[in-house]
């Protein structure tokens, strides 16, 4: 059986490891998220000389994998998390699977699972370039935004890299931004909040990147992210109080393109299947939704 524990800060080096070998530039294959949202969803984790394994509880309650991370024929690794299974009483099932995650198991393993679209938790993915820019017609709604955020108010960018005073800052602007939003019947938004006071609470051990913008000398938006691979980078957290008009897409462009912009891809995680999440999105035009599947074996 193999050695599963939960995941603490401390556990960053060894699973930064075996994730910095991979290019799947999925949302699920960082360490930062694995860490702030192991407590919904019970997260742990296990090495062996050759593999990262990452066991979770899913929507149900049920025992899940994600797609082992190592050097070895992937048979190898899905066989041992297989075996470490038996002791559940559920079916067998790896999820967060992309298109290239699973071309390589058909290849080692034919015929031997059922694969299904998960589409809540797709990640939405974009050219830094688009994000910077704006350019063409099905963008020039943004740049209107943009526009008249400029107008209206008197505004800076700050980054939070390398400033303690300001993430300081930025967690009191947290508490705020959830009392205005403390109708919102969405059931994520207390581990959304749990998660983002942890990145807050840890930011510079995480290697994380920020930035905020100030409107009259109050934050009005920040945003919180770090490299995922090579050539592309991840935005976990984007807040902004919605009575200031243009304040998500002010922050959403100047934080790329202070922090970011030597990446080819941003990669904006998913809409949790939250509709109003999804359209903004999708409004984003994004060069690449990364479908993710859940895979359970043939009967």
């Amino acid at each position: 059986m193999l050695p599963f524990q939960s995941i603490e800060l401390k556990d960053k080096e060894i699973i930064n490891s075996f994730l910095n070998l991979q290019n799947y530039r999925a949302s699920d294959l960082c360490f930062t998220n694995l860490y702030s949202w192991a407590k919904r969803f019970g997260t742990e984790f296990a090495v062996t000389a050759d593999w990262l394994f990452i066991r979770f509880r899913d929507n149900n309650n049920r025992n899940s994998y994600l797609f082992p991370i190592g050097a070895g024929n992937i048979k190898e690794g899905i066989d041992i998390i297989v075996e470490d299974h038996k002791q559940f009483n559920s079916p067998f099932q790896i999820r967060g699977l992309t298109k290239e995650m699973i071309a390589k198991i058909d290849e080692a393993m034919p015929d031997a699972f059922n694969y299904k679209l998960n589409r809540s938790v797709s990640d939405y993915i974009y050219s830094s370039e688009k994000l910077i820019h704006l350019k063409g017609k099905k963008l020039q709604s943004k740049r209107n935004h943009i526009n008249r955020f400029k107008r209206e108010n008197e505004w800076k960018y700050h980054t939070l890299t390398g400033n303690p005073a300001l993430v300081k800052e930025c967690r009191e602007m947290l508490d705020k931004w959830m009392e205005v939003n403390k109708e919102d019947k969405d059931p994520s938004l207390v581990y959304d909040d749990f998660a983002t006071n942890l990145m807050l609470e840890n930011f510079e051990y995480l290697d994380l990147k920020g930035g905020l913008i100030c409107v009259n000398n109050e934050i009005a938006a920040f945003s919180i992210g770090e490299r995922l691979t090579d050539d592309t980078f991840i935005v976990h957290v984007e807040k902004a109080f919605t009575n200031i008009h243009g304040a998500y897409n002010i922050i959403n462009q100047q934080f790329i393109e202070n922090e970011a912009s030597e990446f080819t891809y941003i990669n904006r995680e998913e809409d949790m299947g939250i509709e109003n999440l999804r359209n903004a999105k999708l409004s984003y035009q994004p060069d690449i939704l990364l479908e993710k599947y859940n895979a359970r074996f043939k009967n």
